[in-house]
C-alpha cells in the first residue's frame, strides 16, 4: 500500500488557511468586546439594554438631528411686533366698555376663555392630539400660581370690610432628615388682632396674610394638578400613574405662595402623596431664576427706561388718558394722590380690584359713605388698562425683548440644557439635584416668570396672565428627529417670530439656536449682559 503524502505547497496553503481563520475569529471577538453599542438598537428592542446603551442611542440621535433633521440655526435673535388688536389698542382701551368677554369674578368658565381668576390650562377635553408617528420624550410645566390675597401694598390705607381667611391653614415648619423620633408637628399660622395692641393693621382686617393662596387658590391648584395628570398619565401614558421622584420633578421660587401652591397641586397629580412628605427644589433667593430674583442692572433700568414709573412719552399716553380714572378711585380709596407707587401704572388698583371679584367679594366704597363705590364700569377700564399695559411691557414696545432675556435668560437656558439632556446630550440644568432619569419638570412661579418667558417666545397675542396661566414644552421624537411643541393655556401658542409661526412641532435646533444666540449656552451671555450699561443695551444715551 502505497501512502500518499501532501506536497509542500498543499501544506503551506493549508496551514495559511488555518492561521486566517484564527486571525479573523480573534478580531471579532475583540470586536464585539469593546464596541457592544453598535448593536443596542437591537438590544433594547429585545429589552436586554442598559442605561449605557441607551444614552449612546440617545446621544447618536442627537448628532443625526442636528445634521439632518433641519431647522434654521441662524435663526433671527430680532424684535417681531405682536398682532394689533383690541387689548393693545389704546383708543378702545380708553373709550371701550367691558373686557373683551374675560372672566374676573369666579374660576369656573369656558376652557377657552380668557379667566383671571382660574387661566385655561391643560387638561383632557381641550388638549390638541399630535399626528402619528411622534413619540413624546420630555415636558416642562411652568405656571402662574393660583388665585391669592392682593399684595399688602396693594391694600387701601383703609378696607371698609375685612378679608377672613380661617377656612384654611398654611403650615410653616421644619424636621430633621433621617433621624429617629424626630417627626414634627404639622404647624401652621393662626393670624388673630389682639385686643392689648392699639395699632391697626393697615389694609384688610381679618385673619389672612397678604399675599396668601386663599382656599379657592387652593382647591384651583389640586384641580389644576389632576387636569395634568389626566393628560400626561391617563391620556398619553407618559408619566406613571404612581408617583415616582426619578420621573417627576417640582420646583418653587422662595415666595412662599408658590410652596401653598405646589402642596395641593402635587396630592393632584398623585393623591396617594396626600399628607407625605414632598420635596420642591429652590434655587437661592440671590440668584434664583425661576421668579426671577437675580440682579440684573441693565434689565431693571431698561424696563424702567420705558415702562413703569418712566417719563417715556409711549408709557405716558395711557397714564394721563386715564388720570380722570386716577382722580376718581384716589378719592374713593382714600390713596395719596401724590404716592409715586399707585400712579406709575395701574398695577396696584388691578391687584387690588380683581383679588376682591375673584373671591366674590363686593367692589369697595369710600369709607363712610356706603353709597359711593367702585363701579364695574370702572373696575372694567382698570382691568383694561392693566392688561394694556402687560401687553407694552412684554410685547408691543421694540426693547421688550431685550430686557427680557436679560432678566429671564438664565432660566430659559436652563429649559434649554434640559431639552439636550432629554436628547442625549449632557446632564440637566438640575444637576445632581434630581435623578437624570426625570423627563416632567413642574415648575410654579409668578406673573412676571410667565410675562418674561412670553416675551421672549414672541406671543402673538399678549395678555397679563392671570392666576394659574400655564406655559408647557413637549419634546417629541419622530424617527430621530426632534420636534418642540409649546403649549400656552393647553393650546398651541402662536408666536410673531417667522422661524416659530404656531409653535407645533418646531424643528428643535431652531429654538436652540434661539436661545443660545439670545443667552449663550448655559446662560454664558447673561453675567455680561447684566452688567451692560443701559447705553449699550438700547444704543441710545452713551457719552
Amino acid at each position: 500500500m502505497q501512502l500518499h503524502l501532501p506536497s509542500y505547497t498543499t501544506l503551506a496553503l493549508s496551514l495559511l488557511v488555518m492561521f486566517t481563520v484564527q486571525t479573523v475569529i480573534s478580531a471579532i471577538m475583540k470586536f464585539n468586546q469593546t464596541v457592544p453599542a453598535l448593536f443596542t438598537g437591537f438590544a433594547t428592542f429585545a429589552g436586554v439594554g442598559n442605561a449605557q446603551s441607551s444614552s449612546n442611542e440617545k446621544a447618536g440621535q442627537t448628532a443625526a438631528n442636528a445634521t439632518q433633521c433641519g431647522g434654521d440655526v441662524n435663526v433671527s435673535l430680532s424684535w417681531h411686533p405682536p398682532s394689533k388688536y383690541e387689548v393693545n389698542d389704546l383708543a378702545g382701551v380708553i373709550n371701550g366698555s367691558g373686557v373683551y368677554g374675560f372672566i374676573f369674578n369666579s374660576s369656573v368658565g369656558p376652557l377657552d376663555t380668557y379667566n383671571w381668576c382660574n387661566m385655561p390650562h391643560t387638561n383632557a377635553d381641550t388638549y390638541p392630539k399630535v399626528e402619528e408617528g411622534y413619540k413624546l420624550e420630555y415636558v416642562e410645566v411652568i405656571h402662574r400660581h393660583h388665585k391669592r390675597t392682593p399684595y399688602a401694598a396693594n391694600t387701601f390705607p383703609r378696607e371698609s370690610y375685612s378679608w377672613e381667611c380661617s377656612d384654611e391653614a398654611l403650615f410653616y415648619g421644619g424636621e430633621p432628615i433621617g433621624m429617629y423620633g424626630s417627626d414634627s408637628a404639622d404647624t401652621y399660622w393662626s393670624v388673630y388682632t389682639s385686643a392689648t395692641n392699639p395699632l391697626a393693621p393697615v389694609g384688610f382686617n381679618g385673619t389672612c396674610q397678604f399675599p396668601q393662596i386663599t382656599r379657592g387658590g387652593l382647591i384651583d391648584s389640586k384641580k389644576h394638578g389632576k387636569d395634568l395628570k389626566a393628560v400626561y398619565s391617563g391620556m398619553l401614558g407618559f408619566i406613571p400613574e404612581q408617583h415616582d421622584v426619578n420621573v417627576v420633578s417640582y420646583r418653587v421660587t422662595n415666595n412662599v405662595i408658590t410652596s401653598q401652591v405646589a402642596s395641593m397641586l402635587i396630592p393632584g397629580m398623585y393623591p396617594e402623596r396626600e399628607n407625605k412628605n414632598a420635596a420642591l427644589l429652590i434655587q437661592p433667593d440671590s440668584i434664583d431664576s425661576l421668579e426671577p430674583a437675580y440682579t440684573c442692572s441693565s434689565a431693571s433700568a431698561l424696563f424702567s427706561s420705558y415702562g413703569s414709573g418712566s417719563s417715556s412719552p409711549a408709557w405716558l399716553q395711557h397714564i394721563n388718558a386715564s388720570s380722570n380714572l386716577f382722580a376718581r378711585l384716589d378719592a374713593l380709596s382714600g390713596v395719596n394722590p401724590n404716592a409715586s407707587d399707585w400712579h406709575m401704572s395701574w398695577d396696584h388698583y388691578f391687584d387690588n380690584l380683581s383679588a376682591r371679584l375673584c373671591h366674590q367679594k363686593p367692589l369697595p366704597c369710600k369709607i363712610g359713605d356706603s353709597a359711593d363705590c367702585v363701579s364695574q364700569e370702572e373696575a372694567d377700564e382698570v382691568f383694561r388698562l392693566g392688561e394694556y399695559e402687560y401687553s407694552f411691557i412684554y410685547r408691543d414696545s421694540n426693547q421688550s425683548l431685550a430686557a427680557s432675556v436679560a432678566s429671564y435668560g438664565i432660566w430659559a437656558a436652563e429649559l434649554a440644557q434640559n431639552l439636550r439632556h432629554a436628547m442625549g446630550e449632557g446632564p440637566p440644568s438640575t444637576g445632581s439635584a434630581t435623578s437624570q432619569s426625570v423627563k416632567y419638570r413642574h415648575n410654579v412661579a409668578h406673573d412676571g416668570s410667565v410675562s418674561r418667558l412670553l416675551s421672549i417666545l414672541q406671543i402673538e397675542r399678549m395678555v397679563w396672565p392671570g392666576m394659574g396661566s400655564e406655559v408647557v414644552f413637549e419634546l417629541y421624537n419622530k424617527q430621530g428627529c426632534y420636534y418642540l411643541r409649546v403649549l400656552w393655556g393647553g393650546q398651541v401658542l402662536q408666536s410673531s417670530h417667522p422661524a416659530f409661526g404656531s409653535m407645533d412641532m418646531v424643528p428643535v435646533n431652531t429654538f436652540l439656536a434661539y436661545i443660545d444666540g439670545l443667552v449663550g449656552r448655559g446662560a454664558s451671555k447673561i453675567p455680561g449682559i447684566c452688567a451692560t450699561p443701559l447705553c449699550e443695551v438700547d444704543g441710545e444715551g452713551c457719552a
